[in-house]
């Protein structure tokens, strides 16, 4: 666990990088974030090697051991590709997937006990506090998108409604939607986190196993899909008005599986 946990902080300079990206549309630090993932990725190697010696066979008995080696394998793929054909901006996708996926497998071991219930609390209160706001952006994103795909509609239809007159111009929703989605999947990204670690330390490794988490980490990677389309790919217009509601309903799903959070948080 220990070289793992090294690996995970080392990603983390990679996550940096990706958010940066996202948030400023230009990479900053892409060198040392480079840099730092390929030596996480020896590092991992080390723990892959170090685990399966200890245990006298590959690392694959359950879902975290599995996301280790696949975060491994899908990393060392990366650097591959990237030493190959210099896709930098494949980097927006993979640094944020790697880094979670490592994560969730260096969280295998029981954790320690809360110090107390108002540091318990407080994590749980940020956690809720980062996807509250998460959804906002996402909700702001949706209704940016719908605007969107209603005011291309009119255009096309050429339409005499005196409603569409006075809809911002695609340009500017289309602006809206890259701002907010940016914004709603660092918060996302960051509730993540933040909520892993709190579920670790609260139940040790059963929370991997609860539906709702799965229902979060798919909708993640759908997020994560579409930020890396439109960044990397250059995904503009309607189908990323589209693909921006697709993601907010199955952020809609999220929510109606975390309904008991609030319960969580009283008790």
């Amino acid at each position: 666990m220990i070289w793992l946990r090294v690996s995970v902080a080392l990603y983390l300079v990679g996550l940096v990088d990706a958010i940066a990206t996202i948030l400023s549309r230009r990479s900053r630090w892409f060198r040392l974030a480079l840099s730092t993932f390929s030596v996480g990725v020896i590092v991992h190697a080390v723990s892959l090697v170090e685990e399966g010696f200890w245990l006298g066979q590959v690392p694959l008995n359950g879902f975290q051991q599995s996301a280790s080696l696949c975060a491994f394998l899908l990393a060392l793929l990366f650097l591959i590709v990237y030493w190959r054909y210099r896709f930098a901006s494949l980097g927006v996708f993979m640094f944020p997937l790697v880094f979670v996926m490592a994560l969730a497998s260096s969280l295998q071991t029981p954790g320690s006990h809360w110090s107390s219930p108002t540091v318990r609390d407080a994590w749980l209160v940020v956690h809720i506090a980062l996807v509250l706001s998460g959804y906002a952006a996402l909700l702001l994103m949706a209704a940016a998108s719908l605007v969107y795909l209603a005011q291309e509609r009119h255009l096309k239809k050429k339409t005499p409604l005196i409603f569409f007159s006075h809809l911002p111009p695609l340009g500017t929703l289309d602006e809206l939607i890259s701002r907010y989605m940016a914004i709603g999947f660092v918060l996302i990204t960051l509730s993540i986190i933040a909520g892993s670690t709190w579920a670790f330390v609260e139940s040790g490794t059963q929370w991997i196993r609860e539906p709702k988490i799965v229902i979060s980490l798919v909708t993640w990677a759908c997020y994560l899909v579409m930020v890396f389309l439109r960044v990397s790919a250059g995904w503009r217009g309607r189908r990323a008005a589209l693909m921006a509601v697709t993601v907010v309903g199955f952020s809609a799903l999220t929510w109606a599986a975390h309904a008991g959070l609030r319960g969580m948080l009283v008790r």
